[in-house]
């Protein structure tokens, strides 16, 4: 029997400092971890999310960028920091539905030691190719592609989402191209607009002052409807080539074993933020577009989705070093 009430008294102990703890966050600065160099279209938004997120939470969010090894470094700082809620990632999908399967022997895994705080927006890529490609539509590349077998096309990496779409909208059009992988997608696009590769899917926010400067065209877009910010692309799919498409998605993680009632805080934060117009006007101005909702549904997301991406990686036979 005293073993009993102590366990209780235990149990009671720990639901009272976990409330405690609940109650006082934030109560210090809060990180969040980007998995990315400083500029790019992930960079960007964790600032602006910070700096929003900041003023209803009432501590300051700094921004920490810890690049390398497609998100694994930083996803992997964040899945071993304590679960405290001061420790943050914002991920792409890599993080949750690519890596697990391309990287097998990753020092930590992402299903088990982090966890959604809720889905931040949802980022379309376009189909964008040199303009001395010949070929103003996907109809026109399409036809392009099977006349010339073996053209090529540049990704920021293997096992990148670009690299991975574009293996996918290889088999949905039926055309034989060349991947060319680069370190980075800056030197990527660098190329692209030389030249030097044919083609590549390139995120929305990163593609548009290329194409208005007339350095690129763009062919369509990887989004299942139209866009409303791009009403006049058609769609890959309903250009002729069915069963594609690429969002790519970002989630604000947080190292699982931090307590709900603190996730339950940083969602509430998260989504205050995205639903206010300011946030909404600036996303819309860099071409991305709010998600929210609750960490169940994020999560629910993220496995949905690396089924999809597992099978292309199996099936294109996919493998990085």
């Amino acid at each position: 029997m005293k073993t009993t009430k102590k366990m209780a008294w235990v149990f009671a102990l720990f639901t009272w400092a976990a409330v405690a703890v609940a109650q006082d966050f934030p109560s210090k600065p809060i990180r969040i971890v980007v998995p990315y160099a400083p500029g790019g279209t992930t960079d960007v938004l964790a600032r602006f999310l910070g700096q929003r997120m900041s003023g209803n939470l009432g501590q300051p969010v700094v921004i920490e960028n810890r690049p390398g090894a497609g998100e694994a470094i930083g996803a992997g700082v964040v899945a071993k920091a304590p679960g405290d809620g001061y420790t943050l990632l914002l991920s792409t999908m890599t993080t949750q539905a690519i890596n697990p399967v391309l990287y097998p022997k990753l020092s930590f895994d992402a299903s088990k030691e982090l966890t959604a705080i809720g889905r931040v927006a949802d980022v379309p890529a376009m189909v964008a190719v040199h303009p001395a490609v010949p070929a103003a539509n996907m109809a026109e590349f399409q036809r392009f592609l099977k006349a010339n077998p073996g053209r090529n096309y540049a990704s920021p990496g293997a096992g990148t989402p670009n690299h991975l779409a574009t293996e996918l909208f290889k088999k949905a059009a039926a055309v034989e191209v060349v991947h060319i992988p680069y370190k980075g997608g800056a030197p990527a696009v660098q190329d692209l607009m030389a030249g030097q590769v044919d083609f590549m899917l390139i995120l929305a926010p990163e593609a548009m002052p290329l194409v208005k400067s007339g350095k690129l065209r763009s062919l369509a877009i990887t989004t299942p409807q139209r866009s409303p910010m791009f009403p006049d692309l058609p769609t890959v799919s309903e250009s002729g080539i069915k069963d594609f498409e690429l969002v790519v998605w970002y989630t604000l993680l947080a190292p699982s074993g931090t307590p709900k009632d603190v996730i339950a805080k940083l969602n509430k934060s998260l989504n205050a933020v995205l639903d206010e117009k300011t946030t909404r006007d600036k996303l819309a101005e860099l071409s991305i577009q709010p998600a929210g909702g609750t960490p169940e549904e994020a999560m629910t997301h993220a496995a949905k989705e690396a089924v999809k991406w597992k099978k292309v990686i199996e099936e294109s036979n996919i493998k990085v070093d």
